[in-house]
């Protein structure tokens, strides 16, 4: 019996205030993280597809000075990025003027810049340390002259060897990195002139690495003193600076993410796990009727959510064998169109680079040199070692479908109990999942949107003139109900159309 249940999902307009902001142009949802990319190729990305297609932000790898692993190993791993040898903005992702031409043409295509901002620590001591800037660092004297920090400004030594005392967590070394004490004013002095740089050049905000391994009163402090965003990139007068901040929190830990949702937006590991033990046969579709706060979740205004990202697509942190990537394509497809046709949250999807092990750095060339992305043209999809899941046809069509719903409220959820469920956003929109192995979706739910034939965006796209539809055709009846046949070996196991998805319709 396939049921339906009127449902208004109530919170998800709330005010949204301060270091909450993302600053999204009208019109424009979802933050794209371009893992590895050159700022050269993100400027280019931002006018040619992102800002076409209504993105409304990407996030950097970290811009600044990291060390050198290997001068000899090409690939160099992508964990390089996230030890600090300076705060001066030079990687392979390019320098200063590299980073301000893409914040300016960015902005311009209605593009947001938020940059992933590594503080909590310094480059794990080495016998020989080189930065992308060409600075140095005397690692048994944990002395790094380019900021400069000293022995000083750290914590005293001590490694993290257990996760229940929120004391260690916070005041020692993860891994072997210096930890830095955050409650030193020249230290929270040298991190806000960076950040305050960051925003001078244009960024609109930051996603802090490690936050749950400093003192939310720390991070307090250096968030009070940085400078509201620049009004030369079209913010508004007294922006504040959009903050979303790493704290891994599946429940029952030491250290809470409620700790820091006041202070900023935090990154809601839990999402990736929730949706990923739905989508992979472990729990009901059903119970994502309940998605959000009662299933665990932060509030609207406070959770970045997503899928999957840099780290536990290899296995790295939270969530395990329940994190969904681009290497299950369609199960990741039909996690990520739930989590973009949903209103909760502000989303963030991944645009990766294959694979093999853990550690291999992005597409390089013989000098170690970060490749471009190829593209078989303007507005396909990437070609080669770059993944691109943002310009996978569904992803980018699904933020269209999340333009055209705007503010709109989910209603209208239809399920048969089990791995098949539809939902409408009010009657912007509708879309239709069927997660079941066996049997087939092969019902006339209530779509919502007014009669008429209507381009499916998961399997296709309209065409220019709105003649056609290069995917399936769902027929919508004067009643609002729409014929739908899913079968249970679907490629994508998900249709999706919105009222500007309707073949015809000018």
């Amino acid at each position: 019996m396939f049921s339906i249940i009127l449902v208004v999902f109530l919170g998800v307009t709330q005010q949204v205030v301060g270091q909450h902001d993302t600053h999204f142009k009208p019109n424009r949802s979802v933050i794209v993280h371009l893992f590895e990319w050159k700022f050269n190729d993100v400027a280019n990305e931002c006018e040619k597809f992102l800002g076409p297609r209504g993105y409304g932000g990407v996030q950097l790898s970290p811009v600044n000075e990291n060390i050198i692993i290997s001068k000899e190993n090409i690939s160099r791993p992508w964990w390089e990025r996230y030890q600090p040898m300076s705060y001066k903005i030079l990687t392979r992702s390019g320098g200063e003027d590299e980073f301000l031409d893409m914040t300016k043409r960015c902005n311009k295509a209605g593009v947001r810049i938020y940059v992933d901002v590594v503080f909590n620590h310094m480059a794990v001591p080495n016998s020989e340390m080189n930065g992308t800037a060409g600075s140095i660092a005397n690692g048994s004297q944990f002395y790094y002259p380019a900021v400069p920090f000293t022995k000083d400004n750290f914590h005293k030594s001590c490694v993290i060897d257990k996760y229940t005392d929120a004391h260690v967590i916070r005041n020692c070394m993860l891994g072997e990195l210096p930890d830095i004490d955050h409650s030193q004013s020249d230290v929270q002095a040298k991190i806000v002139s960076f950040l305050n740089r960051l925003v001078e050049l244009g960024a609109a905000g930051f996603r802090v690495d490690a936050a749950k391994h400093m003192w939310p009163l720390d991070l307090q402090k250096i968030y009070d003193k940085v400078k509201n965003l620049n009004t030369e990139f079209d913010f508004p007068q007294n922006a504040r600076p959009f903050i979303y901040q790493e704290v891994i929190d599946l429940g029952g830990e030491p250290i809470s993410k409620t700790e820091y949702n006041h202070m900023g937006a935090v990154t809601e590991f839990l999402a990736g796990v929730r949706i990923g033990t739905v989508f992979n046969g472990n729990a009901p579709l059903t119970a994502l009727i309940n998605w959000g706060p009662a299933m665990g979740l932060l509030p609207h205004r406070d959770a970045l959510i997503f899928v999957d990202n840099h780290d536990n697509q290899r296995g790295h942190g939270a969530g395990g064998a329940m994190i969904l990537t681009h290497k299950k394509p369609k199960t990741y497809r039909m996690a990520t169109a739930f989590l973009l046709a949903h209103p909760f949250g502000i989303p963030r999807i991944m645009s990766s680079y294959s694979f093999n092990s853990t550690d291999q750095g992005p597409p390089c060339d013989e000098n170690g040199e970060i490749l471009s992305p190829l593209m078989k043209d303007d507005d396909g999809e990437c070609d080669g070692d770059w993944v691109c899941e943002h310009r996978w046809n569904a992803f980018a069509n699904l933020v269209e479908f999340r333009r055209v719903s705007g503010n709109a409220t989910l209603t209208n959820w239809q399920d048969n109990g089990a791995n098949q469920i539809a939902f409408c956003r009010s009657d912007k929109a509708f879309i239709a999942f069927n997660a079941d192995s066996k049997l087939d979706y092969d019902v006339s739910p209530f779509a919502c949107v007014e009669a008429g034939d209507y381009c499916d965006i998961i399997s296709g796209k309209i065409l220019d003139n709105r003649s056609g539809c290069t995917g399936k055709v769902v027929k919508i009846s004067t009643n609002k109900t729409a014929k739908i046949v899913i079968p249970a070996n679907d490629e994508y196991g998900v249709v999706a159309i919105h009222a500007e998805s309707k073949i015809g319709k000018k």
